[in-house]
């Protein structure tokens, strides 16, 4: 029997983790990998924010219900993490952020506030005035086509654009497998820390219609400042592995940017912009999946 503990939170775990070529089990109340010889591996799954299992993992159910009890995301993804299939983790949603998320999504008036503070922060600049939700996408998008030429240009890497086929995913030229690597990184920890807030990853505000537009769009506010230029960098060096190299490189630049500490409370300030307050939880309400409680002191000094 397992002893229930309290999650740690977000802010206080490591990145990510990308499992391959193993089964994963719960072996004397460890969360273990195990390869063809029998040696297993112990993972810290509740000190990890999201665990990438690519092809040749196989996990059992014990592993996935103690992955759920300490708020672990798993995430099912294709060779070198750029294909996402699934992704679970226990809370989800919590009324209250939903109502809250969803209001400002349906109201477009709300809406545009919020696309409009995701837009300062990102570029540092206030958009065009009397502009829709629509246009800002153009405008935005045509930046970003000029932040990846200038950054090509910057690592000294041949570019064309960021275009691909999934379909065909070995014939994408190094640049895109690297970024796209390096975004699906960033897209699994997003999503671990929306979802551990009690926010929805499927209502988002600039990117609209998809199981992750709520990711994408909090993604996207970090993606030239964490992802991107290490994307550019591996690119411009062409090692035989690329998409390793760039997944080694972008959980170190997490840790170095103290990405896990800074991703709930941008949602909450770009969300605040909508100018409407959060509604208080009903009293029957359950937590938050990963509670951030607050103590005397820092995360060194716990009561």
């Amino acid at each position: 029997m397992r002893i229930r503990g309290k999650p740690i939170t977000i802010k206080e775990r490591h990145s990510i983790l990308f499992l391959e070529k193993g089964q994963i089990d719960v072996k004397d109340g460890a969360f273990v990998i195990i390869d063809k010889t029998g040696i297993r591996t112990h993972i810290p799954v509740g000190g990890i924010a999201c665990l990438m299992l690519e092809p040749g993992t196989r996990i059992t159910h014990d592993a996935v219900a103690l992955a759920a009890e300490v708020g672990c995301l798993l995430v099912w993804v294709g060779e070198g993490g750029v294909r996402l299939y699934a992704s679970g983790q226990p809370g989800g949603a919590r009324s209250d952020r939903l109502l809250y998320q969803a209001k400002l999504a349906l109201d477009n008036e709300l809406r545009l506030k919020v696309v409009r503070a995701m837009y300062i922060f990102r570029f540092n600049d206030e958009p065009p005035q009397r502009r829709s939700i629509e246009q800002l996408r153009g405008i935005e998008g045509a930046r970003v086509k000029e932040l990846y030429k200038m950054m090509a240009k910057q690592y000294r890497v041949p570019w064309r654009a960021r275009i691909y086929d999934p379909k065909n995913w070995d014939k994408a030229d190094v640049p895109n497998k690297c970024i796209s690597a390096a975004n699906h990184c960033l897209y699994g920890i997003c999503e671990a820390a929306i979802l551990a807030a009690g926010y929805a990853p499927a209502i988002g505000f600039i990117h609209t219609g998809k199981p992750l537009s709520f990711v994408y769009d909090i993604a996207d506010l970090f993606k030239f400042e964490v992802t991107v230029p290490i994307a550019f960098k591996v690119a411009r060096e062409n090692p035989s592995k690329p998409a390793s190299k760039t997944r080694l490189l972008c959980r170190n630049s997490f840790r170095e940017h103290r990405i896990l500490k800074r991703i709930i409370p941008t949602i909450e300030e770009i969300l605040h912009a909508g100018g409407i307050e959060p509604p208080k939880a009903h009293k029957e309400s359950v937590p938050v999946a990963i509670p951030n409680e607050k103590g005397i002191g820092d995360v060194g000094h716990r009561n």
